[in-house]
């Protein structure tokens, strides 16, 4: 059985990490984590990665590598990121079956833990 993957890119999210990394010296991706703040509770971060951390899962696509932080895992679990440009905003957007709420403008969200059974069927 082969291991699962945390949360899955679309091919605009994979483009664009691509992107940055390109242009960035060192850089072997993007990580991707959750932080407390914000109206809702919650705040997803994303840094440059130029070293892997211990614990990190690692998602690629297409070359290009997400390094999920160990203690957002959970959080993230059946995520799709996906990489929009609209009128009003361009950035990384998280289609998140945790989440249970967000902010009115949307920069932070309220999430829950994946439960036992989503794990399960992850693994499968």
């Amino acid at each position: 059985m082969g291991r699962f993957s945390v949360m899955t890119l679309t091919d605009a999210a994979a483009q664009r990490v691509s992107e940055i990394v390109a242009t960035r010296e060192n850089a072997l991706g993007i990580r991707v984590g959750i932080k407390k703040g914000g109206c809702a509770g919650m705040e997803y971060m994303i840094d440059l990665v130029t070293e892997a951390k211990a614990g990190d899962d690692v998602v690629e696509k297409d070359g290009s590598k997400v390094f999920v932080a160990p203690e957002a895992v959970l959080y993230l679990l059946g995520t799709q990121m996906d990489f929009e440009v609209t009128k009003l905003r361009t950035g990384f957007v998280f289609n998140n079956p945790n989440q249970t709420s967000a902010c009115g403008c949307g920069e932070s969200v309220e999430l829950t833990p994946a439960k036992p059974e989503a794990i399960a069927s992850a693994a499968s």
